[in-house]
């Protein structure tokens, strides 16, 4: 029951906190003993201590750091998340703070038919990134026939990108590269050793010009130019694209959208999931690139003579 009630706590003051900028101690430790007491029946209340101890535990699990201005109260400091990160997690936090003690509202909530992920390396892959231990494992290359190779790396953060999740880390050429934990196994931690830790590395910039999980510094940052027509843009308007999303026109004919970022293979399909109104008016690159797959789409489906 301790554990139930620490991971309420959270909710809550993730979710107070950002609803106003800076909250009061006193008001915190208030509005978080009330909120359980009017929403869970729980007489117990909570101290500032006790508030603190879950401050610590929200940066350890969650990268979210809360902070403390004397003036002011207490306040979550967005510079050390990314933006989609961040809000994914207060969505998460919000759906978890609206569960009630008996859980009746779960059958009001309706979750995508997705095949349950299982990471069973999960805990152990956070422990060592926390201790700066090296791992090894085995690792399926799928674009070279499911070849199967033995890589050692110095692991610096998990990340989710559609529905996946991926191990960063610095690889022996000293390049930070991506895993997906999917096709990992035969995990093995060097708990006897430690490796230096770049703290300097700005995280959410790694990700920052890019679109999914893979960002190449060495692939120039291109202005592109969509265009959509009326509907598909409604959706492409309230739920963006990517960061740098800016809208250029609105109108009855559709929008047009400029973007900042690198192409990558995850950018590209995400134009095709939307490719029956998206246009690609620059760059040209990019715009001979979904012509031709296009046209290997419609030549692997036209229709047979017997049909």
């Amino acid at each position: 029951m301790a554990k139930i009630n620490q991971i309420r706590r959270l909710a809550i003051i993730v979710s107070k906190l950002n609803s106003k900028h800076y909250v009061p101690a006193e008001e915190l430790v208030d509005y978080v003993s009330y909120t359980i007491r009017a929403r869970y029946s729980d007489t117990a209340g909570c101290t500032l201590r006790t508030l603190q101890r879950d401050f610590r535990t929200i940066e350890e699990l969650f990268g979210v750091t809360i902070r403390h201005d004397k003036l002011c109260g207490y306040y979550i400091d967005e510079r050390y998340g990314s933006a989609e990160d961040y809000e994914a997690l207060l969505l998460n936090f919000e759906l978890l703070n609206a569960i009630d003690s008996d859980s009746t509202i779960q059958k009001y909530l309706l979750p995508e038919h997705h095949r349950a992920i299982i990471l069973p390396n999960i805990a152990e892959l956070l422990d060592a990134i926390r201790n700066r231990h090296p791992v090894e494992f085995d690792y399926i290359l799928v674009r070279h026939g499911g070849k199967v190779v033995r890589k050692c790396l110095h692991p610096y953060f998990l990340k989710e990108s559609q529905q996946r999740w991926y191990l960063i880390g610095y690889d022996t050429d000293d390049k930070l590269k991506a895993f997906g934990l999917d096709r990992l196994s035969s995990l093995r931690i060097l708990s006897r050793e430690r490796f230096m830790r770049n703290d300097t590395i700005d995280i959410p910039a790694l990700f920052r010009e890019s679109y999914g999980i893979w960002n190449n510094p060495e692939d120039p940052v291109e202005e592109i130019v969509l265009k959509y027509d009326v509907l598909d843009g409604a959706f492409v308007k309230t739920m963006p694209i990517h960061p740098t999303q800016e809208l250029l026109d609105d109108s009855s004919d559709g929008i047009t959208i400029r973007l900042q970022l690198r192409i990558t293979n995850d950018f590209v399909m995400a134009l095709l999931a939307r490719s029956r109104s998206v246009e690609v008016i620059r760059p040209v690159s990019l715009r001979q690139r979904i012509y031709e797959i296009y046209c290997q789409a419609l030549e692997r489906n036209k229709p047979t003579c017997n049909e």
